[in-house]
């Protein structure tokens, strides 16, 4: 490999590798975040407590029939293939000539509805129990329960999980390539095609995710620290509420930095 070659290729090609990658963050942010909602509502629907008896019991186990086949289906099959069968298959079932960018959103966020849907799952049974009877205990029925106790507590636990399918997104939106999406493994294969420098056209790419892949960890590693509040509180009583108090708090209140 020459380095020359691989900061030549760059300066005559950046707008398409700039492009690419713009590409790739738009589709992985934008199918995360939706993917992320789907996972939210298929967990919370797969979390409800089954009744023993009535119409509501059957419903319930029809529902989470469909939604266990959704999730079994997506997370077991890959996304490469999925894309074909969705694209192609739009068209061919139904005669939908789909936007590329469209249908690459739309592949993405369903393929990680279904991995977010365990993982929210997952994140809401690590919830205390007696923390579910409580809320209940007091008149809160399901859905009240998950928005205002369990949620926000599942929330925090799953954040990592979250980043790290946002992580994973930005690398697997490469095998939207085979619909023609020009993300950036698209854009560098073709770079690669027109000088015929595959490896030095794809060690840019690489780069390129690097650096992409890096950001995104950090970024959402500071948020992870943001949510956690500071290491030193003190607990003080304000008249019939509980209130946490930081180092700063204190110092600006007695006049010390």
């Amino acid at each position: 490999m020459s380095f020359e070659w691989v900061v030549s290729i760059f300066q005559e090609y950046w707008p398409m590798f700039l492009r690419g990658a713009g590409i790739t963050l738009l589709i992985s942010l934008i199918g995360t975040v939706i993917g992320s909602v789907i996972g939210l509502i298929v967990g919370i629907i797969r979390t409800i407590p089954v009744p023993e008896q009535g119409a509501k019991k059957g419903l319930l186990k029809v529902i989470n029939a469909i939604l266990s086949i959704y999730i079994e289906f997506f997370r077991g099959t890959p996304m490469i293939v999925q894309a074909m069968v969705i694209y192609y298959g739009s068209a061919l079932a139904f005669g939908v000539d789909m936007d590329r960018i469209a249908a690459a959103i739309f592949i993405v966020s369903i393929n990680t509805g279904a991995y977010m849907s365990e993982i929210v799952r997952g994140g809401i049974v690590s919830i205390d129990k007696g923390q579910f009877e409580a809320a209940h205990a007091i008149g809160m029925n399901h859905f009240q329960t998950m928005l205002n106790v369990i949620l926000p507590q599942a929330v925090r636990n799953i954040l990592p999980a979250t980043g790290n399918e946002f992580v994973i997104n930005i690398k697997d939106t490469s095998v939207l390539s085979v619909i023609s999406v020009s993300e950036l493994f698209f854009q560098t294969k073709t770079i690669a095609g027109n000088n015929f420098r595959y490896f030095e056209s794809f060690f840019v790419a690489s780069i390129l995710y690097l650096i992409m892949t890096f950001t995104v960890t950090r970024v959402l590693r500071w948020i992870e620290r943001k949510m956690d509040g500071p290491d030193n509180y003190d607990m003080i009583m304000m008249g019939n509420q509980m209130q946490v108090e930081t180092p700063d708090d204190i110092a600006r209140k007695t006049g010390n930095k």
